[in-house]
């Protein structure tokens, strides 16, 4: 054998050894199918969690929608399909358009409230002087209370009789005002316990965003001789636009489903002066021994389509500011 061939067969036998070294399995090394059980099992509970809590709930109130319940069909569930029918309802219902007005009034007024004075006393508080911490800290305990708490409390303040406002106002000599009984007023009141509630959620994802932009841009434009009003225009406003926008889109979601507040305080009324689209959609459903359930399904729907839109319209102005 020549020196050439030897070369040639200890080559080959290099070549096939470690062909089938790489054949044979790695210790340490897990086969990639192990790899992927591990991470659906490590999705499985949200997954599940999902399901049960968002998807499953969205699918039965659909159905409510789409078919005519009583309360006898609902429990044998022979309900017939009724496709749209329910939606002519709630539209042709002459509660509809006073709901849906309330609803666009106390979301947007609510919203501009919460996020202006957030906002202010999230500039006032970054300010770092004595005290500062404590009062922010005591800024949060409206939003800490059980709503229950809180909604009570504001009714105990504003009522007509015993109310500690109408007592402030007939001290300084002004006549006391029906907060929760009068059709001018109820949806006022309503408007302000929640702006009271709703302003230190502004107030911490607002100043945890001024905490991110940095001290030098603010030190450069004092040097440029920018003043107070445009140090905030021309630089904390802009740079907050992203947490604004999340903010906002947080607020008018929950602001769209409050319920709590304005059933413990004015029930709706009077009439439907207080009444939103979730106070109706509740009144359908619980609001007397004969329940309608498949409209308060369809308005429960138009609440939700109403949130999805907002929702797409933020996803798609994210897009333009990262663009």
């Amino acid at each position: 054998m020549t020196a050439t061939q030897i070369t040639a067969s200890t080559g080959t036998g290099d070549s096939g050894r470690a062909a089938a070294a790489a054949a044979l399995p790695t210790p340490g090394r897990r086969p990639r199918h192990r790899g992927q059980w591990a991470a659906w099992a490590f999705l499985a509970p949200v997954v599940i969690y999902l399901v049960v809590f968002y998807a499953y709930p969205l699918y039965r109130n659909l159905d409510l929608s789409l078919r005519d319940y009583t309360v006898r069909s609902f429990i044998d569930g022979n309900a017939p399909f009724v496709w749209l029918a329910n939606y002519v309802t709630v539209f042709q219902d002459a509660t509809f358009w006073p709901a849906l007005a309330n609803t666009a009034t106390f979301t947007l007024v609510s919203i501009l409230f919460q996020y202006s004075i957030g906002m202010a006393l999230a500039v006032f508080f970054f300010q770092r002087f004595p005290l500062s911490a404590t009062l922010r800290a005591l800024f949060l305990v409206p939003w800490l209370l059980p709503l229950l708490v809180s909604a009570s409390a504001w009714s105990w303040m504003l009522n007509s009789d015993s109310g500690v406002v109408n007592a402030a106002l007939s001290a300084i000599g002004l006549d006391p005002v029906n907060w929760l009984t009068s059709p001018q007023s109820a949806l006022v009141s309503v408007l302000i316990a929640n702006i009271w509630i709703g302003v230190p959620f502004n107030l911490v994802i607002l100043y945890s965003g001024l905490q991110n932009i940095s001290g030098d841009i603010y030190e450069a434009a004092s040097i440029d001789g920018a003043n107070a009003w445009q140090k905030f225009w021309r630089i904390t406003f802009p740079l907050l636009r992203p947490v604004s926008a999340i903010t906002i889109l947080l607020g008018l979601v929950y602001t769209l489903k409050v319920f709590d507040i304005i059933w413990i305080m004015t029930r709706g009324g009077p009439g439907t002066s207080s009444t939103t689209l979730a106070i109706w959609s509740y009144r359908l459903g619980f609001g007397s021994a004969l329940p309608d359930l498949s409209p308060a399904a369809a308005v429960g729907n138009l609440l939700i389509v109403i949130a999805l839109v907002f929702g797409l319209i933020y996803i798609r102005a994210q897009r333009r500011l990262e663009v």
